[in-house]
C-alpha cells in the first residue's frame, strides 16, 4: 500500500509514553466510506486498532476523557490513517456505553484528485470524531457499533471528508 511507510512513522510519533497505562485495546472491522453525510467514493473495508489509556488527573475538570492512539488500514489500498484524542465514556445503564471522541489524523489519501474513485482530503492532517454505543459482555470484553468521520473542516480548498462504520471488540484491562 503506498504511504504505509509514513503511517507507521507517524504512529511511532504520536506513540504514548511508556509510563502512560493502556486502559483498553479495540480491534475492529469498519465499512470504509459510507455515504452518510457525504458521497462515498472509496471503497473495501478497514482493519482497525485502537489503544485507550487511564484519564490523567489533570482532564479532570472536562470530564476525565481517556487519551487514545489508533490506526485504520484499509484492505484495497484507499484512504489508511493514523489517529489520536480524547474518548468520552457515558454509561446510561448497566452494561451499554456511550462515546464520543475528539481528535486528529493523518491519512495517506489523495489531497486533490479528478479521480472519481478517489476522495480530495485537501490536507495531509485532519480533524477526527467518532461515536459508538456498545454493550459490556463482562468487566472486560465489550462490542460497539463505531462511527467515525474525517475532515479538513474547510481549512483548505477541497474538503470530501471520510466516513467509516463497523464493529470493535473491546478488551479492558
Amino acid at each position: 500500500m503506498k504511504h504505509i511507510g509514513s503511517l507507521s512513522l507517524v504512529l511511532a510519533l504520536i506513540s504514548v509514553p511508556a509510563q502512560a497505562e493502556m486502559s483498553e485495546l479495540r480491534l475492529g472491522v469498519l465499512n470504509h466510506d459510507i455515504s452518510f453525510l457525504g458521497h462515498g467514493k472509496e471503497g473495501g473495508v478497514d482493519i482497525n486498532a485502537e489503544a485507550l489509556f487511564h484519564s490523567p488527573d489533570f482532564l479532570k475538570p472536562i470530564w476525565a476523557p481517556r487519551p487514545h492512539v489508533g490506526v485504520s488500514v484499509n484492505s484495497r489500498g484507499d484512504t489508511s490513517q493514523a489517529y489520536a484524542g480524547l474518548t468520552w465514556t457515558y454509561e446510561p445503564i448497566q452494561k451499554v456505553f456511550i462515546e464520543f471522541s475528539f481528535g486528529g489524523s493523518v491519512h495517506n489519501g489523495e489531497l486533490n484528485t479528478w479521480d472519481a474513485d478517489k476522495k480530495s482530503l485537501g490536507s495531509r492532517v485532519l480533524f477526527r470524531e467518532s461515536l459508538s454505543l456498545g454493550y459490556r459482555f463482562d468487566d472486560h470484553n465489550s462490542l460497539s457499533v463505531a462511527f467515525d468521520h474525517e475532515s479538513n473542516a474547510n481549512f483548505a480548498s477541497s474538503n470530501e471528508g471520510l466516513n467509516n462504520l463497523g464493529l470493535r471488540w473491546g478488551y479492558r484491562f
